[in-house]
């Protein structure tokens, strides 16, 4: 690997970062709240550090290949997470560096887990710092760069499979970086017309943009302690429950309806077809068994809370109107089942994802029909689309990985005295991305309780789950570092 290669461009996105941060001092000055000037340190110390790495590892051609595709991913996130938690130190909003680290890498992967008690105490620019790291995580930093800096050619297309998922075999455009200018375009319109329509619903413009950046990240972050429960608006609700199941979908789909005006580009999409029958399916569920199980609630209501609560899970968001592990029994297992499915691939959402379970449906009605009629030969097709064997194999190993791990992160996760559900959930919240968990972890309580390692070993799990376990794995192999 070339290390100056990968430190060069990790600089640059390093660079983004830091001057990102001046948005969060422009609303520190304009509510003259104390955290300005621990921004504005944060930002000069980011950016500073981003073009000394630029300056001085800047190599004499670009050309990336798999090893640098990889190692600029997961250093980019690494570095990412650790200058984020400068804002939170340097403003004395978290004084324990595990706690920064935690909160940090929670906002960039979008997994919305939260260390802090009071979230209205904070300072306005802080705050608005926790929201905007979901949204600069949520389409990806790196696809970021790659629009601004129209990185070309094979190089950027390493980058750009190791950091999105589903998009680089449905290109929109020759060039890739055509296709990510598109992808950031369509992501930041989307997010302008969700604060418009939630401004109409009487947030602020200020909240409104918080929770704008959350929804369409799917991160799952709030300004208020209460989430979006705190509104009690069944228009906020919706409204954010429309643009969550939005978000979950494959962003590669956007353009060619906004070229076609067609809503059939949507619905040839199997992936999309699945995606949409798993929501209405476990949206119907939800309603059914909480309506009886309701002490004379209107129907409106259950429907209203089983939409929110089961979209905010599917799409990893882990937004919350209520505490979903006071539900019956049933509901808190089929919730717990929720958070290993996640949106369509190519989109801002985690976890396993549609795609890959659509592919293994297909396959395995293929291995019944092998077994009845063993001379038969059969292709798996998504789309009209052959998938081949070696990508069959690569799901398949991705599903065991991903369990396996999640296991193992359980018992690790329970050492700290926790009680089973807490653990199992836990540890299935963070590498899905999901944010809330079940019991210590709930949604109407958070990771403050946790001991400093397990914050720190959750927070390389939302790692290893916001770049799909290979990108960061294949790193920790001895092999990788050899040249």
């Amino acid at each position: 690997m070339k290390k100056d290669l990968v430190f060069y461009i990790v600089g640059i996105n390093t660079t983004i970062i830091g001057l990102s941060m001046l948005i969060p001092a422009a609303w520190s000055l304009y509510y003259q709240s104390s955290d300005l000037q621990a921004i504005l340190i944060s930002s000069l110390i980011t950016t500073i550090c981003g073009l000394l790495l630029y300056f001085f590892l800047k190599p004499k051609e670009i050309e990336i290949r798999y090893k640098e595709g990889f190692g600029i991913v997961t250093f980019t996130w690494i570095f990412a997470t650790l200058f984020g938690t400068l804002p939170f130190l340097l403003s004395g909003t978290l004084v324990n560096f595990s706690d920064a680290i935690f909160e940090s890498m929670s906002g960039f992967t979008t997994t919305g887990a939260t260390i802090l008690n009071d979230i209205e105490a904070l300072e306005p620019g802080v705050l608005f710092w926790r929201s905007l790291t979901h949204w600069l995580g949520g389409m990806g930093i790196l696809v970021l760069f790659i629009a601004i800096l129209s990185l070309a050619g094979t190089g950027g297309l390493q980058v750009f499979k190791a950091e999105t998922t589903g998009l680089t075999d449905n290109k929109l455009r020759p060039k890739l970086s055509e296709t990510a200018k598109i992808l950031w375009f369509t992501y930041l319109i989307l997010t302008l017309f969700l604060v418009l329509l939630l401004l109409a619903g009487g947030m602020s413009f200020y909240d409104a943009l918080c929770h704008a950046f959350s929804a369409f990240a799917t991160g799952g972050f709030s300004t208020k302690n209460l989430s979006i429960g705190h509104y009690d608006s069944a228009y906020i609700q919706w409204v954010i429950t429309l643009f969550m199941f939005l978000a979950g979908i494959t962003f590669s789909l956007y353009y060619p309806f906004y070229r076609t005006k067609k809503l059939k580009v949507f619905y040839r999409h199997e992936e999309f077809r699945l995606y949409s029958f798993i929501v209405i399916a476990a949206v119907s569920f939800t309603t059914v068994i909480l309506f009886l199980y309701s002490d004379g609630q209107k129907f409106s209501k259950v429907l209203l809370d089983s939409a929110f609560q089961v979209i905010s899970i599917i799409t990893t968001t882990g937004f919350s109107t209520v505490d979903y592990d006071l539900w019956p029994e049933t509901l808190r297992i089929f919730i717990f089942g929720l958070m290993f499915i996640g949106g369509c691939t190519g989109s801002t959402v985690g976890s396993i994802k549609i795609g890959r379970f659509l592919i293994l449906f297909k396959q395995m009605s293929q291995e019944f029909k092998r077994i009845i009629h063993p001379k038969i030969v059969v292709k798996t097709k998504v789309s009209d689309k052959v998938i081949d064997d070696k990508h069959i194999l690569n799901i398949m190993q991705f599903f065991f990985i991903f369990i396996f791990i999640f296991i193992i992160s359980a018992v690790i996760i329970s050492f700290d005295d926790l009680d089973f559900v807490t653990a199992l959930s836990a540890a299935a919240a963070s590498i899905t991305n999901v944010g809330p968990a079940l019991g210590l972890a709930g949604p109407m309580e958070n990771y403050s309780a946790f001991s400093n390692f397990n914050k720190i070993y959750l927070s390389f799990l939302m790692l290893l789950g916001r770049l799909e376990l290979y990108t960061v794995l294949v790193l920790l192999n001895p092999v990788f570092w050899k040249k």
